[in-house]
């Protein structure tokens, strides 16, 4: 540990009590990060929520009740909880802490990271970072995963090697900080209706907690940091202070894309075990404001922008115009996943490797899907047939 980690709280288990609403499976909390789902499409439509009516089970945000502190969306120690957010998280609770259900990912195409540099500065390439300082957050909870480092270290290591440099050509400057306000009195005071609650009570597009080293960069502690491409992008630029002089989303390889993301959907074992329609009943929910986001992406956009890093309503809509809201398990999607599952096993962020597919669980999304076919096939049949038509695997023989 360095000097300077050594000055700042750390927050373990041991020096913390984690707070949990009481177990009750006629009630479903959710929680999302704030980047682009259709969970945080879906705050703007409430659509799940009327899925959950359907079978008599309450729908809320994990921080509605004062009892649930912030730590669940990091390390779901919590049996009915949905996460809809960051790739990094769930893949540390799955390898070391709990094993879960993967349901559904969404990827964003084009946003694996920038180096950022000063404006005023003589940078203008890679090369030119040689000997130069860039920058690294080190968060000092311990019970939580640290996945702003993860995405910066795969980033500049990534960006290094595609300009034929590695970390031995740079100096990489550690910022450790305590990130040890989770379950704060002032934090857990506050109630919210949904996850975008949040940020409608802070400015987060200008929040600098967003953007931990940028301040190191312009006073001149660093001379480079990572960040991810066009959200945090957009509103750095937008200063006149800082530039990008280099961008993995224009590289043509998808592997190069893994900052976080895909964005990944999981329950824990118990909910999928024991109450696998709750599952089903939220995929429900996911498909059809996907499918409404795909549709209406202005729309979508307003409602993202609301919760989401990019500049404004149209910069939102710039970034999602190409991207698939309704979630998947494809081949492709899974393999992302599995670059950034073998990133951090590699580099020492989990302890424990598994099978990306085997965490996959297809079956979910499936019965989903079949379920809101048949109910349109219902819907669409009753007007036109003396009676309400089977199934749609029920057809009879004609002629």
């Amino acid at each position: 540990m360095t000097k300077e980690a050594q000055k700042v709280k750390e927050t373990t288990l041991e020096n913390t009590k984690l707070n949990v609403v009481p177990l009750d499976w006629n009630e479903v909390y959710y929680t999302n990060c704030p980047l682009v789902s259709a969970s945080n499409v879906d705050e703007g439509l409430g659509l799940t929520k009327k899925e959950y009516k359907k079978i008599g089970v309450k729908f809320a945000y994990m921080r509605s009740t004062p009892l649930t502190d912030w730590y669940p969306h990091y390390i779901h120690n919590q049996e009915n909880l949905i996460r809809f957010g960051g790739l990094f998280p769930p893949v540390e609770v799955h390898a070391d802490i709990r094993r879960t259900c993967l349901l559904g990912v969404t990827q964003m195409p084009a946003e694996g990271g920038v180096m950022m540099v000063r404006a005023k500065d003589d940078i203008y390439r890679m090369a030119d970072l040689k000997g130069k300082k860039i920058g690294i957050s080190k968060s000092m909870n311990k019970i939580k995963n640290d996945w702003w480092r993860i995405q910066e270290h795969q980033g500049i290591e990534l960006m290094l090697r595609m300009n034929g440099m590695t970390m031995d050509d740079i100096e990489l400057v550690e910022f450790p900080y305590a990130d040890d306000w989770y379950n704060l009195p002032e934090m857990m005071k506050a109630t919210m209706e949904l996850s975008i609650d949040l940020w409608l009570k802070r400015d987060h597009k200008r929040d600098l907690a967003f953007r931990p080293l940028e301040t190191a960069l312009e006073t001149g502690i660093i001379d480079a940091m990572y960040m991810q491409t066009k959200p945090l992008q957009q509103v750095s630029e937008a200063t006149g202070k800082f530039a990008s002089i280099e961008d993995l989303s224009r590289y043509p390889d998808w592997r190069l894309q893994v900052a976080n993301i895909p964005a990944a959907i999981t329950c824990t074992d118990v909910m999928a075990k024991e109450h696998p329609e709750l599952a089903v009943t939220f995929m429900k929910g996911m498909i059809r404001a996907g499918r409404w986001a795909n549709e209406n992406k202005h729309a979508a956009a307003e409602i993202l922008d609301q919760q989401t890093f990019y500049r404004d309503i149209e910069h939102t809509y710039q970034g999602i115009r190409d991207v698939d809201l309704v979630p998947n398990l494809s081949p492709l999607n899974l393999a992302a996943v599995e670059v950034g599952k073998n990133f951090m096993l590699s580099h020492g962020y989990i302890k424990n490797d598994f099978d990306v597919n085997e965490w996959a669980a297809p079956e979910f999304l499936e019965q989903a899907a079949r379920e809101l076919l048949e109910e349109e096939w219902k819907k669409q049949t009753t007007s036109k047939l003396p009676q309400t038509a089977g199934t749609l695997e029920s057809g009879g023989r004609i002629g």
